[in-house]
């Protein structure tokens, strides 16, 4: 697969982009200021290294956390000198394949378990509309302003920001990583569905009782499991229903019940459907028998 090793060099180029820009930037700051955005700076670079070379969900929740943010910094820093803008522009290229459908199937199935195939869910519409960029925001700035502040002697107000810093990336940490744990599983007995936005506990729904998977038509009554998220939704249609236990927000209590036909969207629904037929789990609705004439 080329895309993961293109991946890699273009992170792997970091330092030399990103990097340049934000050192020419830093060069007339304190001795200590520049230590501490270097020291982070190539930690975090590392981190995201390993992530690439072991690929595992934990690391796609890094790389999509840490991409915007080299970009960001990269971007602040040829504002404050005035040049850059070749750099800028190649240190986006990491950020634009971090959040490739392609990129995010690769890495959580470097934790995949056997046969089983696991096919990110596209997130909640809602969390799209800010939430998620707001906690990225709020994790990058919480994780930098008390080492900022401790460096640039500012003792009382860097230790009070270290701690609630510590805090609030703990938080979002924990809420975008979910963001990577959300998926459609083609197992040797079936299809999983595992979305702790919308259900309870993963749902297993066996092979043999799938009577289709296919795009959802515009007109299906199927339980909505999408939770609004964009993108085209595929539809599973059994043979008999299933009991499913749902999260319904804003309600303490989930709401128990059984369903025949259910909808979910997953970031590469093409792929999903190409390989459940591999697996003997239908993709088309089965024709009806031809009719037969009567004798007259």
């Amino acid at each position: 697969m080329l895309l993961p090793w293109l991946l890699r060099l273009a992170w792997l180029s970091l330092p030399l982009t990103a990097g340049s820009v934000l050192a020419d930037a830093l060069h007339e700051r304190s001795t200590s200021v520049q230590l501490v955005v270097a020291v982070v700076a190539w930690a975090v670079w590392a981190m995201v290294v390993l992530a690439l070379l072991v690929p595992r969900p934990m690391g796609l929740t890094a790389l999509r956390v840490v991409a915007p943010a080299a970009l960001a910094a990269a971007v602040w820093a040829s504002t404050e000198t005035g040049d850059g803008a070749v750099l800028v522009a190649l240190a986006a290229v990491p950020l634009i394949l971090s959040f490739l459908p392609e990129v995010g199937e690769w890495m959580v199935n470097g934790g995949a378990y056997g046969y089983e195939r696991r096919y990110l869910l596209r997130a909640p519409g809602a969390l799209l509309l800010g939430p998620i960029a707001v906690a990225e925001v709020a994790l990058v700035a919480g994780a930098l302003t008390g080492p900022l502040l401790l460096a640039a002697h500012r003792w009382l107000a860097g230790a009070v920001a270290l701690v609630a810093g510590g805090a609030v990336v703990v938080v979002c940490a924990r809420a975008l990583h979910q963001l990577s744990l959300r998926w459609a599983v083609l197992v040797p007995a079936g299809l999983v569905v595992k979305d702790h936005v919308t259900l309870l506990d993963p749902i297993l729904f066996k092979r043999t009782l799938v009577e289709v998977l296919q795009p959802a038509p515009a007109d299906t009554d199927a339980l909505d499991l999408t939770a609004r998220a964009p993108g085209v939704p595929l539809e599973l249609r059994l043979k008999e229903s299933e009991p499913v236990m749902l999260i319904t927000p804003g309600k303490r209590a989930n709401q128990p019940g059984h369903t025949a036909k259910l909808m979910f969207t997953p970031t590469r629904p093409g792929a999903l459907l190409a390989d459940a037929g591999t697996r003997r789990i239908p993709t088309q609705p089965a024709s009806p028998p031809p009719a037969t004439s009567s004798p007259t």
